[in-house]
């Protein structure tokens, strides 16, 4: 059901109310923003949709820094399917890199292009779309991993994409620490398949960004994207060593702590 509302949303929204905000008087800055909002809006709906049927619950830590975020790269672990799907709906100006295939998608073509997501083409363009996209003061969301984390696995090993993009356009990285008590929507299993107890998610904001390197000159890009590759992915593992508790878990610790 929730995926049929999902699809059925989208494809109903890119007929009526998104083609009307993208075409609404106003900066091309400005259109894009009102889009972003909405997006986030509705993804907020369909959280709270998927919280009322009982598949996820959402808790959030230092949620004020990341809806006061400008403008940086938002980076995160990547659990579930739905992890994008959270991170925007709290978000109202977010962006973030799309399937080149999708573009070719008529339904979805011009949201696409209003929301000022960006297609995954060559590097030289993709970083002239990221540049413009984090001027424009939209945060871009990107998973290091690539793909959801394998079932076993604290955190795949990180790409280089998001430290390039980050000292490429000379931008600054926020991280999101995503925390699940239970697998479930992940990489190793059908999208029909849904876990058996509520997964529990924590939304976990960084204090502060990670500033950009002023020391970073032409020629040792790519020395200083792996070396913070090596450090963002050492961070996520070191906070991700300690799980969070299920509810029933804590209920039963509860239990167990009472006096008879």
């Amino acid at each position: 059901m929730c995926y049929m509302v999902f699809g059925l949303g989208g494809l109903l929204s890119s007929l009526t109310i998104l083609p009307v905000l993208r075409y609404w008087p106003g900066s091309k800055q400005a259109r894009i923003a009102r889009v972003q909002r909405t997006v986030s809006l509705m993804f907020k709906g369909f959280v709270t949709m998927l919280t009322a049927v009982g598949i996820i619950k959402v808790s959030t830590h230092n949620l004020h820094v990341l809806q006061q975020a400008r403008g940086n790269i938002v980076i995160a672990n990547h659990p579930t399917l739905v992890d994008v799907v959270v991170l925007i709906s709290l978000m109202p100006n977010a962006g973030c890199i799309v399937k080149q295939a999708l573009w070719h998608n008529p339904f979805i073509r011009g949201v696409l292009s209003s929301v000022g997501y960006i297609p995954n083409r060559s590097a030289n363009l993709l970083l002239q779309d990221c540049k413009q996209v984090l001027n424009r003061d939209t945060n871009l969301v990107i998973f290091p991993e690539g793909t959801r984390t394998l079932v076993g696995n604290v955190i795949n090993q990180f790409a280089r994409g998001a430290a390039n993009i980050a000292i490429r356009t000379q931008s600054n990285i926020l991280p999101v620490v995503l925390r699940t008590d239970v697998p479930g929507l992940t990489k190793q299993e059908s999208w029909f398949q849904i876990p058996r107890q509520t997964i529990n998610m924590s939304v976990e904001v960084a204090d502060s960004v990670l500033q950009h390197d002023n020391e970073i000159t032409q020629g040792n890009e790519a020395k200083m994207a792996r070396k913070l590759t090596r450090d963002l992915q050492q961070f996520y593992l070191n906070t991700l060593s300690t799980t969070i508790d299920s509810h029933t878990d804590k209920k039963q610790k509860n239990e167990l702590t009472q006096p008879n």
